[in-house]
């Protein structure tokens, strides 16, 4: 599995749910995420026993802190077509504790990089709310551009909010 210089990516499996349940039910890791209906422990669970293989189009892992072993978040390269080399990145940490310390950054880095070399995509995009801005100067550090904006796509407190939309071409990661 793909290996950064903070972090570790491995696949997700059915003893994680608690770690994914308690991270989806605390509002600090989702303010700028969609919300989605509550789950209990055992449906995450489930759902995770359920989820098919990884493969091209759809390739979730777990990040995990080479330091301490201790998985800290996710993220996930899905919606590739290999006719486009195109894929969609999703990523978040849900251990705060690990917030601001560079493992985000090495994150997409290194599942940038799997993309990049081993699943010989042409680049990868994403969306982000506008106002998430931690989250863009991650992105705009691994090589993002903004290439976007999604109007009033995003709702949280009874606000709409802007998304933008960035991608990243393989000769641009740093």
């Amino acid at each position: 599995m793909p290996r950064g210089e903070l972090v570790r990516l491995r696949a997700m499996g059915p003893a994680d749910a608690e770690a994914l349940w308690r991270w989806n039910h605390d509002p600090e890791v989702m303010r700028w995420m969609d919300d989605t209906y509550a789950h209990s422990v055992e449906q995450v669970r489930r759902s995770l026993e359920e989820r098919p293989r990884n493969a091209y189009g759809d390739f979730l892992v777990g990040i995990e802190a080479l330091a301490d072993d201790t998985l800290i978040g996710l993220v996930m390269l899905q919606d590739a077509e290999p006719e486009k080399g195109i894929a969609k990145l999703d990523i978040y940490l849900g251990e705060k504790s690990y917030w601001g310390k560079g493992y985000a950054t090495d994150a997409i880095r290194t599942i940038c990089r799997y993309g990049f070399e081993d699943m010989r995509l042409h680049k990868v995009t994403l969306t982000v709310v506008t106002e998430n801005h931690a989250a863009r100067r991650v992105y705009e550090k691994v090589g993002f551009v903004e290439e976007g904006r999604l109007r009033q796509v995003f709702r949280r407190d009874g606000k709409w909010y802007d998304m933008f939309t960035m991608g990243l071409l393989a000769s641009e990661l740093r």
